[in-house]
């Protein structure tokens, strides 16, 4: 199987030129070099959490220490994990088999599953509502979203959209998920208080993942075949810019405070891309091009803003980035083609063994919820 499943069954690549707005040109992005990698001793001072990977072609799931910047465990038996992602508590760990079609709960301290709930064909992400109550999937191949109720662990809706949708996230009011619908020019928005799809808008050839402002108010997204960053008014659902980034964006990420958006550019196998790209919120430029790995690909930060975390899908690495001094402080070793990534607040558990290997159960065979 390919690294990433967009490059196996989608066209080419075809790299379009990303013309600026009539404001002129943004100035020259600081260039940041890739820094050694923090050696087993080195602490991250402060910072209590987990960072979750998916590792797709490995069929495993990367569990590192926030605090140390090192491997706490490697879950194994999930068949094509392609994406996770941490519940709003903290608690759970919700993981899709692209293989299997479906997703999984997780205990995000003994690691135990808690059960599986089937989606559609060709699962891509899975995000939840801030309130915990509701799971949404993006199923690449039958072109929905699939809607979990998480107390039942049951299917309760699915949801047409574009084609081929893949990133998906939860307004931070909780009431709009976009979807960024790969293998067309649109996000697709879904009312998530009647679980339908309200409208399509238009922003660009291939949209890949989307992110939300931390108040809402606007909706970021990476389009693949134009290099760029854009960006749409919520409110109004009108784009309302874009901006040039590097080579292949996939996935998006806004900082906590609301001063960034990261940009990881992923390239192809063939010509990886090895950075990403710091916008800044205010301006809407690159302020910065931090060198992280091959093939980077999955994004998220910390909840203090401080630290990012970048899954670099063609060396099967993750590298992390102090987001004040702009530069990579360690390269961490993944399983094979590091995917989606995630971050848990809660502090990394101990006596915990280099690698557990997950229990699936039968679907219908459900545990209690943590």
């Amino acid at each position: 199987m390919n690294k990433f499943l967009i490059w196996k069954i989608m066209p080419a690549l075809i790299i379009a030129t990303v013309v600026l707005s009539a404001c002129g040109a943004p100035s020259e992005p600081e260039m940041t070099e890739q820094l050694t990698q923090t050696q087993p001793d080195q602490p991250v001072a402060g910072l209590d959490g987990t960072v979750w990977v998916a590792d797709e072609e490995g069929n495993s799931i990367t569990v590192i220490n926030a605090a140390t910047n090192q491997v706490l465990t490697t879950l194994t038996g999930v068949e094509g994990a392609h994406n996770l992602q941490v519940a709003p508590d903290g608690k759970t760990v919700w993981a899709v088999s692209g293989h299997d079609s479906l997703a999984i709960m997780i205990d995000a301290v003994t690691f135990e599953v808690h059960g599986v709930v089937p989606t559609g064909m060709m699962p891509a992400h899975i995000v939840l509502t801030p309130d915990g109550k509701k799971a949404y999937v993006t199923n690449g191949e039958d072109n929905t979203v699939t809607v979990i109720d998480v107390e039942a662990m049951s299917v309760i809706a699915m949801i047409p959209v574009g084609a081929y949708p893949h990133g998906l996230r939860v307004s931070p009011d909780g009431k709009w998920v976009y979807v960024a619908n790969a293998k067309s020019t649109t996000l697709s928005v879904i009312d998530v208080a009647q679980d339908v799809k309200v409208t399509d808008i238009e922003v660009g050839e291939r949209p890949v993942q989307v992110g939300f402002s931390p108040d809402g108010m606007v909706n970021y997204f990476s389009l693949n075949g134009e290099n760029a960053l854009g960006k749409v008014d919520v409110a109004a659902q009108e784009l309302l810019g874009k901006v040039a980034v590097g080579v292949g964006p996939i996935q998006v990420f806004v900082s906590p405070n609301n001063q960034y958006i990261l940009v990881a550019n992923q390239g192809t196998e063939e010509k990886p891309t090895t950075t990403v790209s710091m916008v800044d919120v205010a301006t809407f430029e690159v302020i910065a091009t931090v060198e992280t790995g091959k093939g980077a690909h999955g994004v998220v930060i910390d909840p203090s803003s401080r630290y990012a975390y970048i899954s670099n899908i063609y060396e099967d690495t993750v590298s992390v980035i102090d987001l004040e001094s702009r530069s990579v402080i360690a390269t961490i070793p993944t399983g094979d083609a590091p995917n989606g990534i995630s971050f848990s607040p809660l502090p990394a558990p101990a006596n915990v063994a280099l690698e557990i290997q997950l229990e699936i159960p039968e679907g219908g065979m459900n545990m209690p919820m943590p």
